[in-house]
């Protein structure tokens, strides 16, 4: 029997000599990043008096151009975009975190009870993910923001049901292969509980997989969310949120106002493929076919 041994990315060379997939990397990393500090530094920004409150309207001029003294712009109803947009980044980092985290904490265990018990439980619970995974992610999205309402838990809770099938699928089949490898009938031997395996010996070896899936569901949770937003399912209508300013902003579209659907547009843009391009890269540092082709 020959034991192969795990391919760990090698940060030298990362440094060194990144190739076009870890400057995708890092170019995507730099965007989260920058949606993460606008979002975390927003409330921060109006305290000081930089930024108005995005939910004050009466003050301005409606549709204003962009200016010195609104740099995206108003909308119909005044509101000031460039403040709008940047909350609006705040509300899709929480919604989309939050739907991201709740699959992850229901799939990943799931995944594991199932590849490693196998039986009834497993043919059960793949029947039920194979059949939540058939459903379009945004129409069952929908047809769970119907039932719990608006707000960013609600929506969350919405949103993260569609993503639990593909943790469930991806851990199932990583513990299925290293339920038979010989640390782990060592510790059956030894009598090490269900538990004591699933927690010490398969966690850590199944999950690799895992962060790539939480970069990429979120950069597709951001659509969803502003498609729920768009529908008037998302968050609350006092709540800043690019869905719902981009639905507003379409009837003002066709008389010129252009500003009021371009800024919140390109937001939603650039955070999706900033979110895309970190996951590809992961997936590079967690799959080591990928990085041997990358080598040749």
């Amino acid at each position: 029997m020959t034991i192969t041994k795990r391919i760990l990315p090698k940060w030298g060379s990362f440094v060194k000599k990144p190739n076009l997939s870890q400057k995708l990397m890092l170019v995507g990393l730099a965007i989260t990043l920058l949606f993460i500090f606008l979002a975390f530094f927003a409330p921060v920004f109006q305290s000081w008096g930089w930024l108005q409150n995005p939910r004050e309207f009466l003050a301005n001029t409606p549709q204003e151009a962009p200016s010195a003294k609104h740099w995206f712009g108003t909308t119909l109803l005044g509101h000031d975009v460039f403040s709008r947009t940047l909350f609006g980044a705040q509300a899709a980092l929480q919604v989309v975190i939050l739907a991201t985290a709740l699959s992850m904490i229901v799939g990943v265990p799931l995944g594991m009870l199932s590849g490693y018990l196998g039986g009834r439980l497993d043919k059960a619970l793949l029947f039920l993910m194979d059949s939540i995974y058939t459903l379009p992610g945004l129409l069952l999205s929908v047809t769970l923001a119907f039932v719990v309402g608006r707000g960013i838990l609600n929506a969350a809770i919405a949103i993260s049901i569609a993503y639990i099938p593909q943790y469930y699928r991806v851990v199932r089949n990583h513990t299925v292969s290293v339920k038979t490898e010989v640390f782990i009938e060592a510790a059956q031997a030894m009598g090490a509980s269900t538990w004591i395996v699933l927690s010490r010996y398969l966690f850590f070896n199944v999950i690799q997989s895992v962060p790539v899936l939480f970069t990429l569901n979120a950069a597709d949770a951001i659509l969803v969310l502003g498609g729920l937003g768009f529908l008037g399912l998302g968050l609350p209508e006092e709540v800043p949120e690019w869905g719902l300013d981009l639905k507003q902003a379409l009837e003002a579209l066709p008389t010129g106002i252009w500003w009021t659907t371009l800024f919140p547009g390109l937001a939603m843009t650039f955070m999706v493929v900033g979110l895309s391009l970190l996951g590809e890269g992961l997936n590079e540092f967690v799959n080591p076919r990928l990085r041997g082709e990358n080598r040749k």
